[in-house]
């Protein structure tokens, strides 16, 4: 009985893992992502809780899959996890990384890639989301609401 406990017990802590390796930084990116935005004369934005949980649930989806990619394993685009989130957008955009140990590696990256610099610099974006989940996945959700 004792060894089906602990067996048990063992087969639910790479769930735990990941369920606590997810992080929110869209505040703590927020003051640095407004200033790329202000240097480039576009507005500020502001962190979304429907946004960051698109973004984790693309990240966590990732994590499960050992995909990276922008699709869903499911089939799904950014624009289909922002809807599920119940948030009507007219601009998403999504930025999506692997590997960088810190937020400032996974920003200075972003703005050195001039896809990923556009995203965060789009003129659209009013509002975004930012994690961190398991095996350093990074996922950014950049949206407009409504239009």
């Amino acid at each position: 009985m004792r060894l089906l406990i602990y067996l048990s017990f063992a087969l639910l802590l790479p769930v735990a893992a990941v369920a606590q390796a997810m992080q929110d930084l869209g505040p703590s990116a927020r003051d640095q992502i407004n200033a790329s935005r202000a240097e480039a004369g576009r507005s500020a934005l502001s962190v979304n809780r429907q946004l960051t949980q698109a973004a984790a649930a693309h990240a966590r989806d990732l994590a499960d899959t050992g995909a990276f990619s922008h699709t869903g394993s499911n089939g799904s685009s950014v624009g289909d996890r922002v809807r599920g989130q119940g948030y009507g957008f007219c601009f998403v955009a999504e930025n999506i990384a692997k590997g960088q140990g810190s937020l400032e590696q996974v920003l200075s990256g972003w703005m050195a890639s001039p896809g990923h610099r556009r995203n965060i610099l789009a003129s659209q974006a009013r509002e975004f989301g930012l994690v961190r989940g398991p095996g350093n996945l990074w996922v950014m959700v950049l949206a407009k609401p409504g239009c």
